[in-house]
């Protein structure tokens, strides 16, 4: 129990903790009411529409991914998150003004969609980063699986909380109540110890935007795990899509969202917990769970009750948060500490950004074949981006057959990652002293 909260007996960690925490719940709840207010209210039940939201919204990550990686590298990213944070509770309380005031359309949802995008574009990489900096590297890979905790708790709590107040107060108070959670972010960053904060270790030569991108080519364990990433990401993580529409179908209405939402968080928060316990972030846990992910997705769609199909929701959200906490850490504690929030910026592109390819095709399949069909597209890219990473494994040579048991096989990640693309002369000098790297190499080969 010691190892897996470890991080949160550093104080600065724990204040983050909290105010992520609060402002999560926040955020989960102003989620809900946004969709319930682009599916039930703005349109008739169009997921069209919720598609080209969540779009809009998860758009500007990819589009400005090299932008705002070279920002979380080169300014503070305690003052950042300050910015974003602030830029995002005013957002939250115009939009909320707008409902209350019923004004609000179609179209006007859609800007403010893309206004949202672009604040969470910049502050996605700070955040993430700045984990590495508020705890040493040796518990990174725990920090980053207990901010998924957070978050994640977030999403048990704050669906089912936003499904509950839309019926009691409606979507408008939602959002305004949303902007009040941000003040828990702002405090804890104004709490924090800034002596206690790591320093920031930075490039020697200019710090180029293309480094990031080179830096992820060159390395094949990142190509496959931002591959996996995506896959899951476009297609099998449409989630308000995919619970909005099931609700509509089993005749339920916001409340009966909501508790979808925190259900399917229940499996989350249980695999941000285990992924807190293991030492290290492993590559085997992201292909395999990206396999649980597609099979258990897979059964949820011949699910033919409300109640059985929420059940299943259980294993959807365990085997998601697993694949996306240990890719997470993976990311995070193998990558150049100079080209940190590069790396993180192209991983949050690659999560957020996946959304306006994926989006947009799940709603028009679940508007013309409906939802279940949706959900087997995403199952598919599921079991898809698992076979890839097997075949990564067995053709990187780091699956052997076992010394003493001869139908049993060893995985090794112990193997030095290569550089294959280029040399490290192409790199700035501080890049170029990080590669090659070995990952963990310090352990012995695991069964």
């Amino acid at each position: 129990m010691r190892t897996m909260f470890r991080s949160l007996g550093l104080f600065n960690f724990r204040v983050w903790f909290i105010g992520a925490l609060v402002s999560n719940i926040g955020g989960w709840m102003q989620s809900t009411a946004q969709d319930w207010v682009v599916l039930t209210e703005l349109t008739d039940n169009d997921a069209t529409a919720m598609g080209v939201t969540m779009a809009l919204q998860f758009g500007p990550p990819l589009v400005l991914v090299s932008f705002t990686g070279w920002v979380a590298d080169r300014f503070d990213r305690r003052r950042i998150l300050f910015v974003t944070q602030g830029s995002l509770m005013v957002l939250a309380v115009v939009v909320g003004w707008l409902l209350l005031a019923g004004v609000m359309t179609l179209p006007l949802m859609f800007g403010f969609a893309l206004l949202f995008g672009v604040a969470n574009a910049f502050d996605s990489p700070a955040r993430q980063a700045f984990v590495s900096d508020v705890v040493s590297r040796e518990n990174a890979s725990n920090a980053v699986a207990l901010n998924s905790a957070s978050f994640n708790m977030a999403r048990l709590i704050g669906p089912a909380v936003g499904g509950g107040l839309i019926v009691a107060v409606g979507t408008g108070w939602v959002f305004v109540i949303n902007a009040v959670t941000f003040l828990a972010m702002l405090v804890a960053l104004a709490l924090m110890h800034r002596n206690e904060l790591l320093p920031r270790v930075r490039a020697t030569g200019a710090q180029r935007i293309a480094d990031g991108f080179r830096y992820v080519w060159s390395r094949p364990d990142l190509r496959v795990t931002f591959v996996i990433v995506f896959l899951v990401g476009a297609f099998g993580m449409n989630f308000p899509i995919f619970a909005s529409t099931m609700a509509v179908e089993f005749g339920t209405d916001a409340d009966g969202y909501g508790v979808l939402s925190s259900v399917l968080a229940i499996g989350s928060l249980a695999g941000a917990l285990l992924a807190a316990r293991r030492a290290r972030a492993r590559m085997r846990v992201i292909v395999f769970a990206a396999g649980g992910f597609g099979v258990a997705s897979l059964v949820s769609s011949f699910m033919p009750t409300y109640a059985t199909y929420a059940a299943v929701l259980v294993f959807v959200g365990f085997s998601t948060v697993t694949m996306l906490t240990t890719a997470n850490g993976y990311v995070q504690t193998t990558a150049a500490p100079e080209l940190r929030g590069r790396v993180m910026a192209l991983y949050m592109a690659v999560i957020m950004g996946s959304t306006p390819v994926g989006a947009p095709i799940a709603g028009w399949v679940a508007q013309n074949f409906g939802p279940r069909a949706a959900i087997v597209l995403g199952a598919v890219a599921g079991l898809l981006a698992c076979a890839i990473g097997v075949s990564w494994m067995l053709a990187s040579g780091r699956v052997h057959r076992h010394a003493d048991n001869r139908f049993r096989l060893t995985l090794d990640e112990t193997q030095a990652i290569a550089i294959v693309d280029g040399s490290p002369e192409e790199f700035s000098d501080a890049v170029a002293q990080t590669t090659p790297i070995r990952v963990h190499d310090d352990k012995p080969p695991l069964a």
